[in-house]
């Protein structure tokens, strides 16, 4: 079964295979650097880390034939303002020697566009155990993210992209990957839930452009280990109702034992003490966070199916994502009223 024709072919698209010397004659050529490269795993570009000769790192990106150039255009607009208004740490864009934004490679009679960002040093949220005192934080910062995007608009924000959660009854063309029912039946009860309680709601919800992907994977710690320093990969950016953004972080909050709020809880929190949620968004969060997971868990099914065996971002979700499908078993247990009166009561009053 393929994916859905209204979904962004950029899901199923293999990353760009362009050999290294290629791309460091185009990169020295265009931007003045040289270095050392090294990969770094993405779902549909082919990015490196480049540490420089001057000693500044770097992350260059060939961007997937499949992604449309207003896309790119988006992203690199929405840095540029984050860089002027976010009040955290976001890439820097680099532009290329003659001023633009963005260079360019041939390889194969297809011609890449080419980006360079600055590579945001630390250790990742994924690497550290959370904490509550930590989820606090992540929440805080994030709705300073968010704010920062208040107001944005590019003609490029709405790519077709099946992590958009606004397309999640798109899910269910790719249930059949799913073939334990164990599994399977929690997952499309999240995506009927979302059919019959968020999506009636989505036309009253406050939209903006949003991170779209603030897991553990994309937050930059600060040197203590113990704050929030900044935020990476705006690749997955859409205009989508703000709390999309909340559900969608909230979904990798996984606690260890049985309180499933127990990070949750505290994130959602301090996000709300920075950038208020209203009832209506706060009444969707149980939902928004299993549709998240079951976006999650259906594309890592559809994936094994899709990718190779030794393909390297088939692996790494692999990895990360064992965990989805026993938290959403864990929030499908506490329930939505539970879930309700847990937050009720970690929210300040």
């Amino acid at each position: 079964m393929s994916l859905p024709e209204t979904a962004h072919s950029a899901v199923s698209a293999q990353p760009p295979l362009i050999p290294v010397a290629l791309i460091e004659h185009a990169v020295q050529r265009q931007y003045g650097l040289c270095g050392d490269y090294s990969p770094l795993v993405s779902e549909r570009d082919q990015n490196f880390r480049l540490s420089a000769t001057g000693g500044a790192d770097y992350v260059v990106k060939v961007t997937s034939l499949a992604e449309a150039p207003i896309v790119s255009e988006f992203q690199i607009a929405a840095l540029l303002h984050l860089e002027q208004v976010s009040g955290v740490r976001v890439p820097q864009v680099f532009r290329t020697l003659d001023g633009q934004f963005w260079g360019g490679i041939k390889y194969g009679k297809k011609e890449y566009k080419l980006r360079i960002v600055s590579y945001l040093a630390g250790d990742l949220l994924a690497s550290v155990r959370m904490d509550r005192n930590l989820a606090h934080d992540f929440g805080a910062k994030l709705a300073t993210l968010d704010r920062g995007l208040h107001g944005f608009t590019h003609e490029g924000e709405q790519p077709l992209l099946l992590w958009d959660l606004q397309r999640a009854a798109e899910l269910k063309d790719l249930l059949d990957h799913i073939e334990d029912p164990v599994i399977r039946e929690p997952v499309s009860r999240a995506i009927d839930d979302f059919e019959m309680l968020v999506s009636p709601e989505l036309g009253g919800l406050r939209s903006q452009v949003i991170h779209g992907d603030a897991n553990p994977e994309n937050v930059i710690l600060d040197p203590s280990g113990h704050q929030v320093a900044g935020f990476i990969d705006f690749g997955d950016m859409v205009r989508a109702p703000l709390v999309f953004d909340v559900a969608i972080a909230a979904a990798y909050l996984r606690a260890s034992d049985t309180d499933a709020l127990q990070l949750i809880g505290p994130f959602i929190a301090a996000y709300h003490a920075v950038n208020p949620l209203s009832d209506t968004e706060l009444a969707l969060l149980f939902d928004l966070v299993r549709v998240r997971l079951a976006t999650t868990i259906t594309l890592l099914y559809w994936r094994l199916c899709a990718r190779d065996d030794d393909d390297l971002y088939r692996q790494k979700t692999l990895d990360q994502e064992a965990g989805a499908i026993c938290f959403l078993r864990a929030l499908d247990k506490l329930g939505r009223a539970g879930f309700s009166k847990r937050l009720e009561l970690a929210l300040p009053h």
